[in-house]
């Protein structure tokens, strides 16, 4: 490496630590800040002895982020990668892992659920899986964009590599995405026949089937399929019914079809099937319940939760299940070397049956049995131009989508109370939505060095709302089955439609300083359509019948990319601004229907909260020191701020924050691999830390997670036939209790309303302490 090249990377340094000290007074000053500057000498080119040894260079990492196979390193954007190679050395058995690695990210179970996904990037999401409330993070699974978080908890299996994509998304992707997007991509089928059984044995009784095949029929025709059985006991248990809980009862498989009927014509289909029927889970109440006595239970696992036996949810059995389903045909046609046609077709549906115990306690004092639908079909068509100079992608994209939730509010004790039988409240809401749009963004080498990024995408997306709610006097709604409820007062009875148009530009400009280093400037707008809340009163707030505007995102970014050490290091430096308007911000609350001075019922909320600016600055590096041991690490430093937050015409930004978004993030892997036993053996050790998160959009001690660290182990065994692996893994070494999300409807914890009168807060928590084995045999 140069003199030349090395100042030029100290200029960029320099550059970034400029930004970083202009936006974020507060960054310099960080430790973890100096650790960021600590990995980045470590990867110049002056840490260490030069060794040209081609044996030590990093395994080059393709992406297909800007819809081209093309190598990380000369993606102008920023984008994590893990092969399927790094998940199995990480024991990374769903996407929810990868936020312990990923800059900006939160990637989380939905409270009360196994397979909803709560996703955050750079502060921008979703923490409520509310009804035609589409993501601020887009999933896509082999390109089809997943509309709703219902089942987008993905497992990994039968995967090529995922990729996240922090920031807007939109003039490369068929669906806009505010926050980033993150990419399933599942593996093609092999040219030869090959199967895959593996079997992941571990604490709590996990008991993993995976089992996966291919092979060609003829030259042109290739099937494959996978199926997984997942199952394991639970964390905790409840100590009411006897269940097991926070266990897992997963099935899935997924067939496939490759037709090549010429060299230029590609033809894929796919249908996947997903159905969980885990247990019921409740929440963990810090504090006793004052009409029942409860007191505080031990274990932050266990549970009292009595709603999945109780008439409460009789009506649906007290199942707590998902089913869920898609199928998929894409075709790539090369029409000549310059130009592919690409054609994507998925149609997907899901059905949850979803046992609420918001009380978690053994009385139906505040139940809900809660039934979400959701459909939808998409359509996109992409005209791909490359030639020398010129890289054009242009497409169409068109979805129909519609989603319905119907759902009790059963209040027991307070019923008994005040009517004499249980009070029951009904929601049902429909979101029907049609959008289309036309993107185009084209990359234009001026020279070797200097290219230039310029993109486009119209948006047209139409929402249409059904909404009904009702109280009744009885245990269930007559929807539940409940014929006999006597009607008590309609308080929601409307139907609304609102079209939205977008126009949203991106441009970016890439110079390539060397072969080894580029630097990347560039603005992106991110846009999502409003919609309206299928849970709101409007006999109580009549506004709710106007909906919510648009939210929209501008983003500005500086980026470097650098190799170093002749391919043995890569740096990743990206600093970020966003100025975030109109936030879309979900809730609920108590209402007093009765106005006897006590919350008999809850609404949704779902407001534009007003003005937010988010920067930061995160850090990537891989690092090969020696023919044995490497190094990776990742690093975010972030300045969250909601700078205008309207509640009843007041500004109470001062008190509100960011969800889910911690300031500080960490990541830390060190990896020692030596040939043994006629294999490879791999031992990995990793810490990863999030600093302090706040649930909703006000702090509250009760609830809010605490900063943590997370210690996990793996030792990993390949032979050299590639066809055994045998694995070890442990994860949270230190068993941690970190909260991931929780329900906040008690006086004792502040919260906003209450509800019911058993104090009702609850608290969810991620895994303990956990070790597992796999064994994959591979012919």
């Amino acid at each position: 490496m140069t003199l030349r090249s090395n100042s030029h990377r100290l200029r960029v340094l320099s550059l970034a630590t400029s930004c970083a000290s202009k936006s974020f007074p507060s960054i310099p000053r960080s430790p973890l800040f100096l650790s960021l500057i600590g990995l980045t000498a470590l990867t110049s080119p002056g840490a260490g002895a030069q060794n040209t040894d081609s044996s030590l260079m990093l395994e080059e990492v393709t992406v297909t982020a800007r819809r081209r196979s093309e190598s990380l390193q000369d993606v102008p954007i920023a984008v994590t990668a893990f092969s399927a190679e790094k998940l199995d050395n990480f024991g990374i058995l769903n996407i929810s892992e990868l936020a312990e690695q990923v800059p900006s990210v939160t990637l989380e179970p939905t409270r009360a659920t196994n397979t909803t996904l709560t996703a955050f990037i750079r502060g921008i999401g979703q923490q409520d899986p509310l009804v035609g409330f589409e993501p601020g993070v887009a999933i896509y699974l082999d390109d089809v964009y997943l509309a709703r978080p219902q089942g987008a908890l993905l497992d990994i299996y039968d995967v090529e590599r995922v990729e996240v994509l922090r920031g807007p998304q939109g003039t490369l992707y068929g669906r806009n995405a505010v926050g980033g997007a993150i990419k399933y991509v599942t593996r093609r089928l092999a040219e030869e026949t090959e199967v895959r059984v593996r079997a992941n044995i571990g604490q709590f009784n996990q008991r993993d089937l995976i089992a996966t095949a291919s092979t060609p029929i003829g030259d042109k025709v290739r099937i494959g399929g996978t199926v997984a059985s997942l199952n394991r006991d639970g964390y905790g248990d409840n100590l009411f019914t006897g269940a097991e809980h926070y266990n897992r009862d997963l099935f899935a498989y997924r067939i496939s079809a490759e037709f090549l009927p010429t060299d230029s014509l590609l033809i894929r289909i796919a249908y996947d099937d997903l159905e969980d029927k885990s247990n019921p889970v409740a929440g963990f109440r810090p504090f006793p319940a004052p009409v029942s006595g409860d007191s505080v239970l031990n274990d932050v696992r266990d549970t009292t939760a009595g709603a999945a036996v109780n008439p409460t949810t009789a009506a649906i059995g007290g199942r707590n299940e998902l089913e869920g389903d898609g199928w998929m045909v894409s075709l790539d046609w090369n029409i000549n070397d310059a130009i592919t046609l690409r054609s994507i077709t998925a149609q997907r549906e899901d059905f949850t049956e979803n046992v609420i115990d918001f009380d978690g306690l053994a009385i139906d004092d505040f139940d809900a049995p809660v039934v979400y639908d959701n459909e939808q079909f998409s359509q996109e068509f992409q005209l791909l131009y490359n030639s020398e100079r010129l890289n054009v992608v242009s497409g169409f994209y068109y979805l129909d989508a519609e989603a319905s939730n119907d759902f009790d509010v059963i209040l027991g004790q307070l019923g008994r109370i005040a009517f004499g039988d249980v009070l029951t409240s009904y929601t049902g809401g429909q979101i029907e939505t049609e959008a289309w749009s036309v993107f185009a963004d084209a990359t234009y080498d001026i020279t070797d060095q200097l290219s230039v990024s310029v993109g486009l995408r119209y948006t047209e997306d139409e929402r249409d709302a059904q909404v009904f709610r009702g109280s009744f006097i009885g245990t269930g709604s007559p929807f539940f089955g409940n014929t006999s409820a006597i009607p008590l007062a309609v308080t929601s009875d409307y139907e609304a439609k609102k079209t939205f148009y977008d126009a949203s530009p991106r441009f970016n400009i890439n110079y390539r300083i060397n072969d080894d280093m580029n630097v990347y400037g560039g603005y992106s707008r991110g846009w999502k359509a409003g919609t309206f809340d299928p849970r709101g009163a409007n006999f109580v707030f009549d506004f709710v019948e106007q909906g919510v505007n648009e939210e929209v995102v501008d983003a500005f970014e500086l980026g470097f990319k650098g190799t170093w050490l002749d391919g043995r290091a890569i740096t990743n430096i990206a600093v970020f601004y966003s100025d975030y308007t109109d936030l879309q911000v979900p809730g609920s609350e108590g209402i007093d229907t009765d106005g006897d001075g006590v919350n008999d019922d809850f609404v949704g909320t779902l407001t534009n909260a007003g003005e937010a600016e988010i920067s930061g600055i995160e850090f990537e590096g891989s690092m090969r020191l020696s023919e044995h041991w490497s190094l990776q690490g990742s690093l975010s430093l972030l300045d969250p701020e909601i700078t205008e937050f309207l509640i009843a015409g007041t500004d109470v930004s001062d008190n509100a924050v960011i969800q889910n978004t911690p300031e500080e993030t960490a990541f830390l892997a060190v990896n020692y691999t030596v040939p043994v036993f006629g294999g490879d053996l791999s031992l990995t050790g990793s810490w990863s830390y999030r600093g302090d998160s706040s649930q909703f959009e006000f702090t509250n001690r009760v609830i809010d997670q605490e900063s943590f660290s997370l210690f996990n182990a793996s030792a990993v065994w390949v032979s050299n036939s590639d066809t055994w692996m045998i694995a070890v893994h442990g994860k949270n070494l230190s068993d941690e209790d970190v909260v991931t999300s929780a329900y906040c409807f008690g006086a004792s914890a502040s919260c906003p309303s209450a509800v019911g009168l058993e104090d009702n807060t609850t608290l969810f928590f991620g895994p303990p302490r956990t070790f597992f084995g796999t064994v994959e045999y591979r012919f």
